[in-house]
């Protein structure tokens, strides 16, 4: 038995319907273009990253300082807090910052006792706005509710990065967050 033959309508997608889908790829290549390729055209995706990666630099920057002015405030704490301020100066230095390696906590192999003995003041350029709490334990959580809240901006902020920038800032969040429990977990 044989097929019938098709009417007058040809096999495949109707003119219109091409024409739609064409001006619809062409309309979201448009959009794709303009913001991933924005380095040639100068558009502004990647001042907006380049604005982040400034603004993280200033707020690890900031955060160095406050583990300074603890540090100058209560250097016994100095041991404990070394390793944590170094990380956040490396996070300083990842987002194009300058990183501030010349103070007590970031002297060469001396132990802590001899580091805080040498140099009680962490460094000239601590901000004398940053208060630090009389004791060691509230000065530990005041520290660690500023990484928090770094933390969590930043994790805020990583729908609105691309690819690169976004994977960094995720990393230095989550570093953060690892602070945060590393300074909270003696206090309990």
């Amino acid at each position: 038995m044989p097929f019938p033959s098709p009417s007058r309508t040809r096999p495949g997608p109707r003119r219109r319907s091409l024409l739609a889908v064409a001006s619809t790829a062409v309309v979201l290549a448009g959009c794709s273009a303009g913001s991933e390729d924005s380095d040639a055209t100068g558009g502004s995706r990647p001042s907006a990253a380049k604005r982040a990666r400034a603004r993280a630099a200033r707020d690890s920057a900031g955060l160095v300082e406050q583990y300074d002015a603890v540090i100058a405030a209560h250097p016994g704490l100095t041991a404990r807090l070394r390793p944590l301020r170094e990380e956040v100066v490396r996070h300083v230095e990842a987002f194009g910052g300058a990183g501030r390696a010349s103070s007590p906590t970031a002297s060469d192999a001396s132990p802590p006792s001899a580091a805080s003995a040498a140099s009680p003041s962490p460094s000239p350029s601590v901000s004398p706005s940053i208060d630090v709490p009389g004791n060691e334990k509230d000065a530990l959580a005041a520290l660690a509710s500023a990484e928090r809240d770094l933390a969590d901006r930043r994790t805020r902020e990583l729908l609105e990065l691309p690819g690169e920038e976004a994977r960094l800032l995720a990393s230095v969040a989550a570093a953060g967050a690892a602070h945060v429990y590393l300074l909270t977990e003696g206090n309990r």
